[in-house]
């Protein structure tokens, strides 16, 4: 547009210079003159316009420079981050590479042993230890002989017939899902459950406790990874027995396998109970030590009696202690306990212990412990333990709990 007009500039100017020396010169003189000044001015005119396409030039070079060097930036940041990423995976490739081999080598063991103790069998003088009364007797009686209660728990163990139960764990007063406590069922050839009071005893004289714990660990994994997919939030008991934390050929394994499950150790809190603990003896008490060391949490339940010297417990590793709500409201003098009831949860905060009250059943022990300052409480009126359901694509505890695992009813 501004060549244009100065090209009509230079022709009226032109125009009137050629008029002017008609005047004076005549007109071929004024026409030669009138060429000349266009020629200049077209000139003058193309010389503004290259030194204007130069800039233009110039200016689009400088653009096209910054433009590359902000594409070669670009390009080392994502060859960086894909390096990055290399190594992420790598890293996690490899880990899970362990978990894999620390897992494989745990079930080798387990099955291994397990063959071996089927093989053996166990002695009819242990088996007949089983008491007149009970949950045991019961279950005994209705085979008509105690070997065939023995032989029914080898079978559901050897053809995988065990589920995993859980059960919430709330906070209180808010009753927001904080834990589950994970609970082992077998089941006999006709479908029957059989309750771990049933089957504990039984199992550990014959040495399989070792195997129903660790089949009860792999399934709380691999909930755990499910879970921990969803929310970190929410963690899981593991009940370990006396026997499995007393077992010098498998725990040295089980404590290899929870090394490569270490991302774990926020999540999974090893329970036992009290009488466990009190005889673990410094084997076992170092195998408490060992897990401790990982950073996994320990949690004492079955408390019979609470003169317990709770800072040589949190010492070994335990943040958690479970007690009955029933020992909580009926006083506590008869458990042994050095304060009363109210004061007693000040006790263990200061030795950095969490209470559970459990077995809680009904909503005026909940107002009672709630009295008690208690932050943590487990029982049938937050919820029955159920199975966990392998196939179901929605998680669903209850209406009043998060939706974070999959559940079926327990039959």
């Amino acid at each position: 547009m501004t060549r244009v007009l100065l090209n009509l500039t230079a022709f009226f100017a032109c125009a009137f210079l050629g008029a002017s020396m008609v005047l004076f010169t005549g007109w071929p003189l004024a026409l030669v003159t009138a060429a000349v000044a266009f020629l200049g001015v077209q000139q003058v005119s193309a010389a503004m316009a290259r030194r204007k396409d130069r800039r233009t030039v110039s200016r689009e070079f400088a653009q096209l420079r910054r433009m590359t060097l902000e594409f070669q930036d670009q390009l080392a940041e994502t060859r960086n981050r894909l390096g990055a990423m290399d190594t992420l995976i790598d890293e996690r490739t490899n880990a899970q590479s362990r978990k894999i081999v620390a897992e494989l080598k745990v079930l080798e063991s387990l099955m291994r042993d397990f063959a071996g103790k089927i093989s053996r069998g166990a002695p009819a003088a242990q088996v007949n230890r089983i008491p007149s009364t009970g949950p045991a007797a019961a279950y005994v009686a209705s085979f008509g002989d105690r070997n065939e209660l023995l032989e029914t728990i080898r079978a559901s163990l050897e053809e995988n017939r065990v589920d995993l139960y859980l059960q919430p764990i709330v906070s209180l007063p808010q009753r927001k899902l904080r834990y589950y406590e994970a609970l082992s069922r077998l089941r006999d050839a006709g479908g029957q459950v059989i309750m771990p009071s049933q089957y504990m005893q039984v199992a550990g004289q014959a040495g399989l406790m070792s195997v129903v714990d660790n089949l009860l660990l792999f399934r709380c994994v691999q909930v755990l990874r499910r879970l921990a997919a969803r929310t970190r939030e929410i963690g899981i008991f593991c009940n370990i027995s006396a026997e499995t934390l007393a077992d010098a050929e498998f725990f040295p394994q089980f404590l290899d396998y929870m090394q490569a499950n270490r991302d774990l150790a926020g999540l999974i809190i090893f329970e036992f109970a009290q009488g466990a603990v009190l005889k673990a003896g410094p084997e076992g008490e170092k195998n408490l030590a060992r897990l401790a060391e990982m950073g996994f949490a320990l949690s004492m339940d079955h408390v019979e009696t609470l003169a317990l010297d709770f800072v040589r417990l949190k010492a070994m590793g335990f943040r958690h202690l479970k007690v009955r709500a029933r020992t909580m409201v009926e006083g506590m003098s008869g458990s042994g306990a050095a304060v009363a009831a109210e004061d007693f949860k000040k006790l263990l905060s200061r030795h950095g212990l969490n209470l559970i009250a459990e077995r809680v059943e009904d909503e005026k022990t909940v107002v009672q412990l709630l009295d008690y300052a208690v932050d943590y409480a487990q029982g049938y009126l937050f919820g029955e333990p159920r199975a966990v359901r392998d196939d179901a694509s929605k998680p669903v505890l209850n209406e009043r709990e998060s939706p974070v695992v999959p559940f079926r009813k327990a039959s």
